[in-house]
């Protein structure tokens, strides 16, 4: 795959309920030898099966790999997901990569969900 082809790459892919962890991935074409880095983009993700934030980011990440994509993990925290009330909290940390920029998740989030209430807050585990 291609730059080109990351416009494909859903940028969230959450469960529809509940409170879980997500990870912020950074997804970009694996460039040939020696060139410079493509282009990029953020993805959200984030399960409720998932006991830890690197059991999501190893999932994806070697899905990724297998389609030519190299990812980085940009940190973590957690959902909770209210699809009855239509309302969306991203917050919290996770203790392996740190905080995630929950502004940007929020913002990718409210794009996939756009009549829905989406909040986001530092606080908490």
């Amino acid at each position: 795959m291609t730059a080109a082809d990351l416009p494909q790459i859903p940028d969230v892919d959450i469960d529809s309920d509940g409170v879980f962890k997500y990870v912020l991935i950074r997804v970009h074409a694996v460039p040939p030898s020696g060139a410079p880095a493509g282009e990029s983009k953020e993805i959200v993700r984030g399960y409720k099966w998932a006991e830890y934030h690197a059991d999501i980011y190893d999932k994806v990440s070697g899905e990724m790999q297998k389609k030519g994509y190299d990812c980085v993990c940009l940190g973590g925290g957690r959902i909770s997901h209210q699809s009855r009330d239509k309302k969306i909290h991203v917050y919290g940390y996770s203790m392996g990569y740190g905080r995630a920029q929950h502004s940007v998740s929020t913002e990718k989030i409210k794009a996939r969900y756009p009549d829905y209430e989406v909040t986001w807050a530092d606080d908490g585990y």
